[in-house]
């Protein structure tokens, strides 16, 4: 399967936009909100409890476009994503988008509450994305350099599904995201 690059802001934007009215599941089953507005959600959030992690609030605003990219793939969706961005915003921002896939996985091997309150289409997509973490996963995974941004990503994926509520439009972002690229020039 041959991921598609993505080189410049603009196509970048073009694919966010793509994201709007676009949903986890072709059936629209999943998550309440479609995938723009969850990611957008997910990227405030990041602003709002890590402002000076620019990387980490990127990687929320961008974390599912691979449901857009490859539409189905559930196990995939974060290595699709992270392959499409890694040349633009680089290697951490794209480890972090595959990563939230990973911290679902240790999130519901390691907390019961956490595990309780995924939402049905996290729990539906757990089994395809290979189910809670062995033991010896966990451990491997608390040694990640990444562990604790992965960990937050995910907890404000999980967060930012909430119908009706008003974030930062999209246009907002692009500040951002152009810091976050030129770094990586």
């Amino acid at each position: 399967m041959r991921h598609p690059s993505i080189d410049t802001v603009d196509d970048l934007f073009a694919l966010l936009r793509r994201c709007a009215d676009a949903w986890d599941t072709e059936d629209r089953t999943g998550d309440p909100v479609d995938i723009l507005d969850h990611d957008r959600q997910c990227a405030q959030l990041l602003r709002r409890d890590f402002p000076d992690d620019e990387e980490l609030q990127v990687a929320g605003l961008l974390h599912d476009i691979g449901h857009v990219l490859f539409p189905g793939d559930d196990a995939g969706h974060g290595r699709h994503g992270a392959e499409a961005v890694r040349a633009l915003l680089g290697p951490r921002v794209a480890r972090l988008i595959e990563l939230h896939v990973t911290a679902k996985r240790f999130l519901v091997a390691t907390d019961s509450a956490h595990a309780a309150g995924l939402s049905a289409s996290s729990r539906r997509t757990l089994i395809a994305q290979g189910g809670p973490m062995t033991p010896a996963e966990t451990d491997s995974f608390r040694a990640d350099p990444d562990f604790a941004a992965a960990l937050a990503l995910r907890r404000a994926d999980d967060a930012g599904k909430v119908v009706g509520l008003r974030v930062a439009p999209l246009q907002d972002w692009r500040p951002l995201v152009e810091r976050v690229a030129a770094r990586r020039r």
